[in-house]
C-alpha cells in the first residue's frame, strides 16, 4: 500500500552523511560492547538491513583490521501477518552460509517499529542453530511506544519518536538511488 500512494514528506531526519556517521558509531559501539570483532556475525534483515549489514562489516573491519562473518536473513515466511502480505508473497533466500553456533550474531534492520519483523527473523534464525548471543542495531527506532512485543534494540543509530500515522522512510543508495531518512505522511484526501 505504502509504495502505491504518493507519499508527503514531513521532514528530513538524516542525510547520507548523518547516516554513514551513525553507521560508524553503531560499529564502534559493537566491538566496544562485544570486546573487538572476534566471533561477530553481522546478520541484515532483507531488503534495507542487508546494505547497512555490509557497511557495519566494512566499517568494523576498518576498526578490527579482521572482517566479521556477513549473513542475510529472509523472513518472509516468517512473518504473523503473511496472510495479509498477498497470495504470492516474494520469498528470497537466505544465506548463513557459516554455521551460527556459539557466535554473537547482531541482526541489523533499518527500523525498528512493533517488534515483529524482528521476532520473526529471531524465529527464522533460531532454526539455524544456536548463537552464543543475538543483539539488535537499527538504524531507526521509533520509540517504544510502539512497540507490540517486549523487544529493544541494543545499538540504534537514532530515536525518532513519531505518530502512528507518520511512516519512517529509509532510502538507501542500492534501492532507492539515493540515501537519507525522512518522515512521510499519506495525503490528505
Amino acid at each position: 500500500m505504502v509504495d502505491e500512494v504518493k507519499l508527503v514528506e514531513k521532514a528530513t531526519i538524516m542525510n547520507s552523511s548523518r547516516i554513514s556517521r551513525a553507521l560508524s558509531r553503531l560499529a564502534s559501539e559493537i566491538v566496544e560492547e562485544n570486546h573487538g570483532g572476534e566471533d561477530l556475525y553481522l546478520v541484515g534483515i532483507r531488503r534495507r538491513g542487508v546494505p547497512l549489514a555490509r557497511t557495519l562489516v566494512d566499517k568494523i573491519e576498518e576498526i578490527e583490521g579482521t572482517r566479521p562473518d556477513f549473513g542475510i536473513i529472509d523472513i518472509t515466511l516468517y512473518r504473523d501477518d503473511l496472510s495479509t502480505v498477498g497470495a504470492n508473497p516474494v520469498v528470497n533466500r537466505t544465506e548463513l552460509d557459516i554455521d551460527i553456533d556459539n557466535k554473537t550474531i547482531i541482526l541489523v534492520d533499518d527500523v525498528l517499529y512493533t517488534g515483529r519483523t524482528i521476532r520473526a527473523a529471531l524465529d527464522q534464525l533460531m532454526d539455524f542453530g544456536r548463537p552464543k548471543r543475538v543483539q539488535l542495531a537499527v538504524l531507526i527506532d521509533r520509540g517504544r511506544e510502539h512497540r507490540e512485543l517486549p523487544i529493544h534494540a541494543d545499538f540504534v543509530g537514532r530515536v525518532v519518536p513519531t505518530k502512528k500515522s507518520e511512516i519512517i522512510k529509509v532510502m538507501l543508495e542500492e534501492f532507492d538511488g539515493v540515501e537519507g531518512v525522512g518522515i512521510y505522511t499519506l495525503p490528505e484526501e
